[in-house]
């Protein structure tokens, strides 16, 4: 049983193998392929309460997840990816479901993830599986509270 929890621990923690990418950037991939997957959330379910609901449960399955697959010797894998998907999808959470807004959260969070602005480094700091996911999910705030700002006053 341990082993079958350790291994949907993998597969969830590497936002279903993405975070495996071979190439440069798994969490920029990982990022790309969450806003793919938010499209169709945001299509199907139609309410921001349901898609919170979906995010708030990938916020606790991540977090577990991702302590469980972080290492002594990698306390934050590359290959962990699923911070990226709650933090992407924060960030286009309340926004028109648009080609543009996803663009332009896309490179938001991708800065905000990347650099780490406004403290969001000090959070990385946590240790464990809530570290790993509290830098992304506060980045995704960030980007939601700057991009729901500007399209009030568009």
């Amino acid at each position: 049983m341990a082993e079958i929890n350790n291994k949907f621990a993998f597969i969830f923690a590497t936002g279903f193998y993405t975070g495996l990418w071979p190439f440069k950037g798994p969490a920029t991939f990982a990022s790309l392929v969450s806003v793919l997957i938010f499209f169709f959330l945001d299509t199907i379910l139609l309410d921001e309460l349901y898609l919170l609901v979906v995010i708030i449960i990938f916020i606790i399955l991540g977090t577990w997840s991702s302590d469980r697959t972080a290492t002594d010797n990698d306390k934050d894998p590359s290959k962990v990816v699923i911070d990226e998907w709650v933090g992407m999808w924060i960030t286009l959470l309340f926004l028109p479901n648009s080609l543009v807004w996803f663009i332009v959260g896309f490179l938001v969070f991708r800065y905000l993830d990347i650099f780490k602005p406004f403290g969001i480094k000090k959070i990385e700091r946590i240790p464990g599986g809530l570290g790993i996911m509290m830098d992304d999910i506060a980045a995704g705030i960030f980007g939601c509270i700057v991009l729901n700002s500007i399209n009030i006053f568009i």
